[in-house]
């Protein structure tokens, strides 16, 4: 198609050449007749003689020469992680060994350059971190459905036929994570149920794993439920940690972000991630994800680097 400026149509080009060729116009009358320049009249008589009508009609501008174009594999690639993976550039190029720009640039010009595109909720997070380590742990459950024999409905779909009245439920699976607020190191495990003295032991099995690293809690972030709020055992183990409990703001779950987003991490990338075909399958799976996780995911609030590798050259300062 030609641009909006353009003075000559194929009907035009055509015309111009016709008054050159056998109307006996010179060039520079030809091209005045149609208000081009003569040089533009010489390029379409040219054009013409050597490739008939086909010659008259538009070209792309692209450059025909790209040394630097990114090969079809690629970008495939590309497109291809961004599908599975559904992260952001930053994570893509430690994962894929590209530029962050590169990746951009690709997901850009096909149209998923953000994650809704892939029918992902984001949000703009709040940008807030603590300068040392075990200064803020976040603390929160989530209930997950077990699945049931041969897979579950994320993967296969639901059926038709829903519970009848005396069918026993499969029931779900209560994972308790915790989530150090300065280096993002999470340690999580699954549990029975989500009462006061379980969230008290997994409290405690929590501080267990951070001061086999050094790490010393200060303080807990949980929200307002009353297994954290109103159980006695709860606020035992906060006391034998020597740490002081806080509490999300009302009605705002975004003050809890950090473990807010681990949760949807681990269910994009763990739970979600493939078909499982028992639920013991998909609890076996877990500790070495969480192990993945603190070890190997590069981090985009850490500039690329583990929560691991950051808690040990960072917050223990061994720059070895």
């Amino acid at each position: 198609m030609a641009h909006p400026k353009a003075k000559l149509t194929e009907f035009g080009r055509l015309l111009l050449v016709q008054r050159m060729t056998g109307n006996g116009y010179s060039a520079a009358a030809a091209a005045a007749s149609v208000g081009v320049s003569r040089a533009t009249a010489y390029k379409w008589r040219r054009r013409f003689q050597l490739e008939g009508l086909a010659g008259l009609r538009d070209r792309s501008s692209a450059t025909h020469h790209r040394p630097r174009v990114l090969a079809a594999a690629v970008v495939q690639g590309i497109l291809s992680a961004r599908r599975e993976l559904k992260a952001g550039p930053h994570r893509l190029a430690a994962e894929l060994k590209l530029s962050r720009s590169t990746i951009y640039s690709v997901l850009r010009r096909h149209g998923l350059s953000r994650l809704s595109s892939l029918d992902r909720a984001s949000a703009v997070p709040i940008r807030y971190v603590r300068e040392r380590p075990g200064e803020l742990l976040h603390l929160d459950v989530k209930k997950l459905g077990r699945i049931p024999e041969g897979g579950g409905h994320r993967l296969l779909g639901r059926p038709e036929a829903s519970y009848k009245a005396g069918q026993p439920r499969r029931g779900h699976d209560v994972i308790h994570v915790a989530v150090d607020d300065a280096s993002r190191v999470a340690f999580v495990q699954v549990r029975a149920d989500q009462r006061g003295d379980t969230c008290a032991a997994f409290l405690l099995a929590a501080g267990e794993f951070f001061a086999q690293r050094g790490v010393h809690i200060e303080r807990v972030l949980t929200d307002r439920a009353m297994n954290y709020v109103l159980s006695p055992r709860f606020r035992q183990a906060m006391t034998q940690l020597g740490a002081r409990h806080k509490l999300t703001r009302p009605y705002r779950p975004q003050t809890n972000g950090k473990a807010e987003r681990f949760i949807r991490t681990m269910l994009h990338e763990w739970a979600y991630q493939r078909l499982y075909a028992t639920n013991g399958e998909r609890l076996q799976a877990l500790p070495g994800w969480v192990n993945f996780y603190n070890a190997r995911r590069p981090h985009t609030a850490l500039g690329g680097a583990a929560p691991f590798d950051w808690l040990v050259n960072k917050a223990c300062e061994n720059n070895s």
